[in-house]
């Protein structure tokens, strides 16, 4: 006999992984954060307003991924200011990890959708409070529930 344990762990193992990485922006006054409208064909929490974020390339770091995906999905380039927290995120195909960290604009204006084939586009962008992530944090974004729950 395998105690419930085991077996959840024999169970998660037959799943890929999948690396993520998300970023709060706030703005200059520190009073609100940088949110995103997902786009209506997002296959997990589709249309919800919450933090930017990207998927983790296997050969990039979770900071390399957040640079990246600033270029990508905002049109701007960001700076790493420091680490926020991490969870994972059972979903049907996989487990995510997703790593939080605080970011900074250094050059440029946000503007979305931007035009980079097979990367996931936002619909729109706004300057929210924390306590807006909470219906994301309730549709299953994970980096608004890292974030509702360390800042």
């Amino acid at each position: 006999f395998f105690d419930v344990s085991f077996c959840l762990f024999v169970v998660l193992l037959m799943k890929d992984f999948e690396y993520a990485v998300a970023y709060v922006i706030y703005n200059p006054e520190r009073t609100q954060v940088l949110m995103v409208q997902r786009p209506e064909t997002d296959p997990h929490i589709p249309s919800v307003w919450g933090l930017p974020a990207g998927n983790v390339h296997p050969t990039e770091t979770f900071q390399e991924a957040l640079l990246r995906s600033g270029h990508q999905k905002l049109g701007v380039t960001l700076e790493v200011r420091r680490f926020i927290g991490r969870g994972c995120l059972e979903r049907p195909q996989c487990i995510l990890h997703l790593e939080l960290f605080e970011a900074a604009v250094v050059s440029g204006e946000p503007v979305v959708p931007q035009a980079v084939p097979g990367v996931t586009q936002y619909r729109q962008w706004k300057w929210g409070s924390l306590g807006d992530l909470q219906p994301a944090a309730e549709a299953g974004s994970l980096c608004s529930r890292i974030a509702l729950r360390n800042l």
